[in-house]
Parts: structure tokens; C-alpha cells; sequence
């Protein structure tokens, strides 16, 4: 079940992104190693280009090298890193990577306290368009096409949040691609899973403890959990996916409307 990550680095594993892409679950952008082989000044663009084609691929990013330099002897960062942190986000990267700044620097915690602080900011950006919708593209998995349908619904309705019940995963995946601005919670009994979709980009994974074949448990359940994360309250219109028959991995094929409390489709 270990996942396979690439780190890109090397000019060599620029020509061959596509092929690198498709062996691999997820890529590195190892953006110290990559400047000695093709220039500092070059890797900005190349940071961008890598984790573009990692969306578009639906593979996972992970930017590293440097973020938080600084944070190794100071417990502010620089604007510089704010910045560099916010724009690696903004870019679409999954995951932002610390290194000394954690493993031998003064301020450990302070360190990844401000980067969750920047990384969740810059989350907020809402940066939708026909073209990141994907609208161009047919689709050839059911659990897909829902996925996509949900972040266009809950972008235009600003619904309070994107409710994903998953057994595998790939529903959580496919929303991650794109960002809609709207928080997306991926609902699993499955503890391999919750862990799996924790690093994608805007997925906040939770555990439900129902693992049956009673819709309506299911969505009391996911509505309970849902409140205790703090994420709705009754009342709040959220935008569910669900796979029918329950159970069936990479079976998501229903998206409903659902105002937390009643379980019933809004009108």
C-alpha cells in the first residue's frame, strides 16, 4: 500500500515528466538540486510547469527545499518565504516540505505553526474557471465526473462544505485537482485512507465509525462527524457525494444537496 513518490531533480526527469508522472502516485519538486542542473532562476517556472502537469495527471506535489530557511535560527519567517510558502500553494502543490528547519532548527514548532498559518490563508484564494473545471474533457469514470460536479455546485451555490464518503479515496483525489474555495472533508471508516488523503491539497480526512449499509445511518453519521470537526452546523447547506451500493470502493455515483439535520435533497 506504500505509495510511490518521484523526486524531480534532475533535467533528465524534466524531459520525461509525462512517463515519470504516469509510473508514480506522487512527485517531488526538489527545488535545491533541480537549481545546481538547470539555474535558480530558472526553477520558478519549472516548480510551476511540474505541479501543473502533476494536476492535470492526477498525481499529488510536493514542493521542498528552503521554505522556511530562515526559521532555522529565527522564530518569525522572512516576507520572502511567506511568500515563497503562499505561491507554492497558489501554484496547486499538495504538500509543502520542511527539512533542517524542523530536523535540526531552534524553532521547530513555531516553524510549521506559520507554515499551516500561510498554507491555510492562501487556501482561501478561489482561483475557478470553465477551464479548470475540466469542461473540455470527457470523462470516463462515473465516481470522476461526480467529483467534478460537485466542486462546480458548491463553487456557484457557496454551499458551507463538500462532503466526500469514501472508501478508497479516489473521490478525495479527483476533488483535490481543483479549488474551489470551499472546504472539502473526506468522510472514510478506513484508517489507510485517512491517511492517504491527508496530503492532499484542501482535504480535510475524517474518521466515521459506521461501516453498514443504512443510507440514512450513514448520513446522520457523517452529519455528527461533521459537526464535532466544526465544519457545519444544522442548518448549513453542503454538497454530499456517496457510492450506492454503500461499501464498494471507487463506487462514488450520487451527489446530493443535503441542509445538515433533515437528510433530505434542498430546495
Amino acid at each position: 500500500d506504500a505509495l510511490r513518490v518521484a523526486k524531480i531533480e534532475r533535467v533528465e526527469a524534466i524531459a520525461a515528466l509525462e512517463d515519470i508522472l504516469h509510473a508514480s502516485d506522487a512527485i517531488m519538486v526538489a527545488r535545491g538540486d533541480l537549481a545546481v542542473e538547470v539555474g535558480d532562476a530558472a526553477v520558478p517556472a519549472l516548480q510551476k510547469r511540474i505541479i501543473r502537469a502533476a494536476r492535470e495527471a492526477n498525481r499529488f506535489a510536493i514542493t521542498a527545499t528552503q521554505m522556511m530557511e530562515s526559521m532555522i535560527h529565527s522564530p518569525v519567517p522572512t516576507r520572502a518565504e511567506v511568500s515563497d510558502v503562499a505561491n507554492a500553494v497558489l501554484d496547486g502543490t499538495d504538500a509543502v516540505m520542511l527539512s533542517a528547519e524542523t530536523a535540526a532548527g531552534e524553532y521547530p514548532v513555531h516553524t510549521v505553526e506559520s507554515m499551516v498559518r500561510i498554507c491555510i490563508e492562501a487556501e482561501k484564494s478561489q482561483e475557478v474557471s470553465l477551464d479548470t473545471h475540466f469542461l473540455d474533457r470527457v470523462f470516463t469514470r462515473i465516481d470522476q465526473s461526480i467529483a467534478m460536479a460537485a466542486l462546480f455546485t458548491a463553487y456557484h451555490l457557496k454551499v458551507k462544505a463538500i462532503a466526500a464518503l469514501t472508501e478508497s479515496g479516489s473521490t478525495a483525489l479527483w476533488m483535490s485537482r481543483l479549488n474551489c474555495g470551499v472546504p472539502v472533508y473526506a468522510l472514510t471508516p478506513e484508517i489507510k485512507t485517512r491517511y492517504k488523503v491527508s496530503i492532499l491539497r484542501g482535504v480535510n480526512p475524517l474518521l466515521i465509525r459506521y461501516i453498514g449499509h443504512n443510507r440514512d445511518e450513514l448520513l446522520r453519521e457523517a452529519e455528527s462527524e461533521l459537526i464535532l470537526a466544526g465544519a457545519v452546523q444544522p442548518g448549513d447547506l453542503i454538497v454530499l457525494t456517496i457510492g450506492e451500493p454503500i461499501g464498494q470502493p471507487g463506487g462514488t455515483n450520487t451527489l446530493k444537496l443535503v441542509k445538515v439535520g433533515e437528510h433530505r435533497p434542498a430546495h
